[in-house]
């Protein structure tokens, strides 16, 4: 089997690139400080018995999502949730169906367990929804895994449940799972759906404590999973990092006792950023969006134009401001935009971006 030269040109590109003084690159939640945590301090120690994940961790994990322990598997983060997921549902030549657009690391990890990926499509005209009728006519009798995120990324939407569930019905005709991608569900304060993974056995659900609780130095990630599955990921985890951090996993345990504090805090970051983001977007005649559910990103176009490249890198010239090339999402016409940092810096540069929709020409 060849290699993959580069599994993942996004996340290289959102490591290396130069860091604009108006980023509005990086999707994680402004960060919590350790004292923002009370107990966290007391609760690190550098060991102790975490081999099949940490045991109060895993429960709170449980509680909080209405499963039972032998359902929650710990990883590293939500990317690594999602690759002890594909390492152990997929195998060299196995079929795998995943959304367009997409997260790349993804579709880097299922390439790079030899899998063989075809796309659906979640298209700007259908408001990014998946058609469930359109992945059936996709399905094979050797597809084993269909991937979605939920939130959308890049573009925030939120999959309704019923169509979930449609998803989920045609996966089962063919014997496929369904990998939901949740790591920015929590951040639907209103009216938010249960994990995919509560619907039915037929659907594995991922999330972690980045996106929407400011936590992403954690490395805290989870699986909900039916028993069988989740037996086989911690499995595959005995090859790929054998235990998680305990000082993260204790410290996890301790953000958890206080996940409702934390959402509150999410909420008036992410309500007070999302809130400036749509005036930015629908108050201009030159982009258009599908309005994001929730979360930190959206993802515009520029109206009338086939490649954004130009104006995202004379927006980071001109006015000092940082976006993502729509490009990395299979989308050229695009650019994402993401408002999870502290609100007076994001409405710094949510006016800068407004600026330079406004007084950007295309060349020619």
């Amino acid at each position: 089997m060849s290699r993959v030269a580069d599994p993942a040109p996004y996340m290289r590109w959102s490591k290396l690139h130069a860091r604009a003084p108006h980023d509005l690159t990086g999707s994680n939640l402004f960060p919590v400080d350790l004292d923002e945590l009370p107990g966290a301090r007391e609760a690190l120690r550098l060991s102790g018995p975490n081999d099949e994940g940490y045991a109060p961790l895993i429960e709170a994990i449980a509680r909080r999502y209405g499963v039972s322990p032998e359902r929650v598997c710990t990883a590293p983060g939500t990317s690594g949730a999602n690759f002890l997921v594909l390492a152990s549902l997929l195998g060299p030549g196995d079929d795998v169906l995943i959304e367009r657009p997409a997260y790349d690391p993804i579709i880097g990890a299922a390439r790079l367990l030899g899998a063989s990926v075809r796309r659906f499509g979640r298209r700007f005209e259908d408001a990014y929804q998946p058609d469930p009728d359109e992945i059936g006519t996709l399905l094979r009798p050797d597809t084993r895994l269909i991937v979605l995120s939920n939130l959308h990324n890049p573009s925030g939407v939120l999959i309704p449940t019923d169509t979930l569930a449609g998803i989920g019905l045609r996966a089962e005709r063919v014997g496929a799972r369904v990998l939901v991608d949740e790591v920015y569900l929590e951040s639907v304060f209103e009216t938010r759906p249960p994990p995919a993974a509560t619907l039915s056995d037929v659907f594995v659900s991922t999330n972690s404590l980045t996106k929407t609780w400011g936590l992403a130095g954690l490395r805290c990630g989870w699986v909900i999973a039916p028993p069988e599955v989740a037996a086989s990921i911690r499995r595959t985890r005995d090859v790929v990092d054998a235990v998680g951090s305990f000082p993260s996993d204790a410290i996890a345990a301790v953000a958890f006792d206080q996940i409702e504090r934390l959402l509150e805090r999410s909420r008036g970051i992410l309500g007070a950023n999302a809130s400036c983001l749509r005036d930015v977007i629908e108050g201009s005649d030159r982009v258009e969006w599908v309005r994001p559910a929730g979360g930190p990103v959206g993802f515009p176009r520029l109206a009338g134009v086939e490649d954004a490249d130009p104006f995202v890198q004379w927006l980071l010239g001109e006015r000092g401001v940082g976006v993502v090339p729509g490009r990395f999402f299979e989308e050229p016409a695009h650019f994402r935009v993401a408002v999870g940092g502290e609100p007076g810096g994001v409405a710094a540069a949510l006016g800068r971006l407004a600026d330079g929709i406004r007084d950007w020409r295309p060349r020619g």
